[in-house]
């Protein structure tokens, strides 16, 4: 898509990502400098998963190789395709992988839809029974015939979680409560019946007597409830849920008992996608070499490192299609390509000026000096240097008629402004000597 075909409304929201230093939530498909090798085959995977599959895929980068930014831009892929995508950050404290009945609440809290924000959950309910509505007076069942509609619809809900009513029967119960109480108008029970089926603890007593339920969601009965939202999202017109679990090289640092037992947690994932349990599910998890390969990794299992070994060679010749794929990050003319494709989306809806002052060779000499100043790291200059061109160049020359970045503006990085992978790399200039600080016995 050329960027004068891009609405001001998303030329802005992902300018003002960019401002700010973060990953845009929407539009990246506008600037996936060097991401074209994988399309052929990610569109493929999706298509599969359409038509009834599923799918795993292992992501390896270093930090700042963009893992975080691949997955959001293969969610909006998806999004296009209408599935719903959620993304849950993998952490040993809010979100430790082997308690899997929190994964599948982050994972219900984080759905989203290409027409709904987060949390898209009770939106989809909605849309299913909406559907299940439309079968039954297709059938032939008069609008006005409420009773005959409601046990149309009563019956067909039974027909189409048949499969995960045998295994989690719960699930089922509780949809039919939540229809039960907004058919009749009990707001809060049905408020409370949509945040079980989301697995949130801690729901009324009064909600969950109302559908006939006792307890809670624990470990095993999450997958009975992802196995029951794929046949909803299915139904309501979503061929599929793509599933991102972002950084699990936070597995590495856990205990060794509770890595053991969420390295456990993804074998069983990923056994029970191949085994055909889940239809229409895409899971991708992202990870530092380091978790694919070392020994406080996936290494330390291995039926899962068997899963997932994949031999690299050559960069140019690695394979998309491959269980596990590689992100190698930036050289210096990606970095150059990707802001001359932001500056020409910025000019689009900006001063004249922008492209002349902020010409292809500028765009360099700044790409250049960011990296530097991150001691020669192009694969971890992107985010800070994306923020500098639009915050300090982009953003002024569009402003000041006589603003020129080669007279009027010096690059500075300082500690604040930088991540920690960024600071490690991060080579301060000192004006003075007395300005170094020396580690002395």
């Amino acid at each position: 898509m050329s960027v004068t075909e891009v609405s001001a409304a998303r030329r802005r929201e992902v300018i003002d990502a960019l401002r700010r230093g973060t990953v845009p939530q929407a539009g990246l498909d506008l600037f996936a400098v060097g991401l074209e090798r994988f399309e052929g085959a990610l569109d493929e995977e999706l298509n599969a998963v359409a038509a009834g599959g599923a799918v795993f895929k292992a992501v390896r980068g270093e930090y700042g190789s963009g893992k975080t930014f691949f997955a959001r831009w293969l969610a909006e892929r998806a999004k296009r395709r209408g599935f719903a995508v959620t993304e849950i950050q993998i952490s040993e404290t809010e979100t430790p992988l082997h308690r899997l009945e929190t994964v599948y609440r982050r994972l219900a809290e984080r759905l989203a839809t290409s027409s709904h924000r987060p949390s898209a959950l009770r939106e989809v309910i909605d849309g299913w029974f909406y559907t299940l509505e439309e079968d039954v007076l297709a059938s032939g069942v008069a609008a006005t015939d409420t009773a005959a509609l409601e046990q149309g619809v009563d019956e067909l809900l039974e027909q189409r979680l048949a499969s995960v009513a045998r295994s989690t029967p719960t699930f089922a119960a509780a949809l039919r409560g939540y229809r039960r109480a907004r058919l009749a108008g009990q707001a809060d029970i049905a408020e409370g019946l949509v945040a079980w089926i989301g697995g949130q603890p801690n729901v009324a007593a009064r909600a969950r007597h109302a559908a006939g339920i006792k307890g809670g969601l624990d470990h095993f009965g999450a997958l009975g409830f992802l196995q029951g939202l794929l046949a909803v999202l299915r139904d309501s017109g979503h061929p599929g849920l793509l599933v991102v679990l972002d950084e699990t090289e936070t597995l590495q640092r856990v205990r060794g008992d509770v890595r053991e037992k969420g390295l456990n947690a993804l074998r069983q994932l990923i056994d029970e996608v191949d085994t055909g349990r889940f239809p229409g599910l895409y899971l991708m998890i992202t990870g530092t070499p380091a978790f694919f390969d070392g020994t406080q990794g996936v290494q330390r299992l291995a039926p899962l490192a068997q899963r997932l070994a994949t031999d690299f060679g050559d960069p140019r010749f690695d394979n998309p299609r491959a269980v596990q794929i590689r992100l190698t990050g930036f050289d210096l003319d990606k970095l150059v390509r990707l802001g001359i494709v932001i500056r020409d989306l910025y000019a689009a809806g900006a001063s004249p000026r922008i492209v002349p002052v902020v010409n292809d060779v500028y765009i360099r000499e700044l790409a250049e000096a960011v990296t530097g100043g991150l001691g020669g790291q192009v694969g971890i200059a992107p985010r800070i240097f994306l923020r500098k061109l639009v915050e300090q160049v982009l953003d002024r020359v569009d402003q000041f008629e006589d603003f020129d970045p080669r007279r009027h503006y010096a690059l500075t990085l300082s500690a604040a402004e930088l991540t920690e992978v960024e600071r490690n790399a991060w080579t301060p200039q000192a004006a003075d000597p007395d300005d170094i600080d020396l580690d002395l016995p």
